[in-house]
C-alpha cells in the first residue's frame, strides 16, 4: 500500500489510474501543499525542459509567443469545475473572473482538511475525488503559474458556458471545431 501526501488526512482506499486499482492511504500528516507542488512541477517537467524555441511553457513546448493575448486568459472545463467545487466561484455563472492565487488559497484550505470533514465542505465533489481535492487545486495553480508563467495576481476568466447566437453553450475543448462545423456552409 502506498502512502500518499497528496491525499487528504485519514484517507485509506483505492486509487484508480489508467484502469488499474492501487491500494493507497494518506500519510499520517495528510496532504501537503509543498509536496503536492513538487510533484506537479516534476509532472510538468517545468525545470527539466530544453527549450529550443525563444519562449517555452513546460517540457520544452513553445508558449505561442505570448503577446497581448496572454493578458486576456480564458480557462475552461476542469478549472471551472474544481473552482466551483472548492467554493470560490458561483457554479451557476457562465463566466467568472479569478486569479491563479485563488487556486492557491483554495488549495491551502483543502490540504489542511481531514477526509472526514471534506464532504461537508466540498459537498458537490464526487466522493471518489474528495481525497484528491488538495492535489487537483495545487496542480491547477502550478500549471497556471509555473507552466504558463502567469502572474499569481493576474486576472483571468473561468468559462463554463459561452454565448453562441441565442444560446449558452458548454465550454469544452472541441467547442471551436464544432461551432465552425455547424456554422460553415456545406462544401461539395
Amino acid at each position: 500500500m502506498s502512502s500518499l501526501f497528496l491525499a487528504l488526512k485519514l484517507f485509506k482506499g483505492v486509487y484508480n489510474y489508467g484502469g488499474k486499482d492501487h491500494k493507497a492511504s494518506a500519510s499520517p500528516s495528510g496532504s501537503n501543499l509543498d509536496e503536492c507542488r513538487r510533484v506537479a512541477l516534476n509532472a510538468l517537467k517545468v525545470n527539466e525542459s530544453t527549450c529550443t524555441n525563444m519562449k517555452c511553457t513546460f517540457g520544452g513546448v513553445w508558449n505561442g509567443g505570448g503577446g497581448d493575448g496572454q493578458k486576456n486568459m480564458f480557462v475552461a472545463s476542469f478549472f471551472f469545475d474544481r473552482a466551483a467545487q472548492a467554493g470560490f466561484v458561483d457554479s451557476t455563472s457562465p463566466v467568472v473572473k479569478v486569479r491563479p492565487v485563488d487556486f492557491e488559497h483554495a488549495a491551502k484550505r483543502a490540504c489542511g482538511t481531514k477526509l472526514e470533514n471534506a464532504k461537508s465542505i466540498y459537498h458537490s465533489l464526487d466522493e471518489n475525488d474528495l481525497p484528491y481535492i488538495c492535489m487537483d487545486l495545487v496542480y491547477q495553480y502550478t500549471l497556471l503559474v509555473d507552466g504558463f508563467a502567469m502572474d499569481p495576481l493576474q486576472d483571468m476568466m473561468l468559462v463554463k458556458k459561452v454565448q453562441y447566437r441565442d444560446s449558452l453553450v458548454e465550454a469544452a475543448w472541441p467547442l471551436g471545431s464544432a461551432i465552425e462545423a455547424v456554422s460553415s456552409p456545406a462544401q461539395l
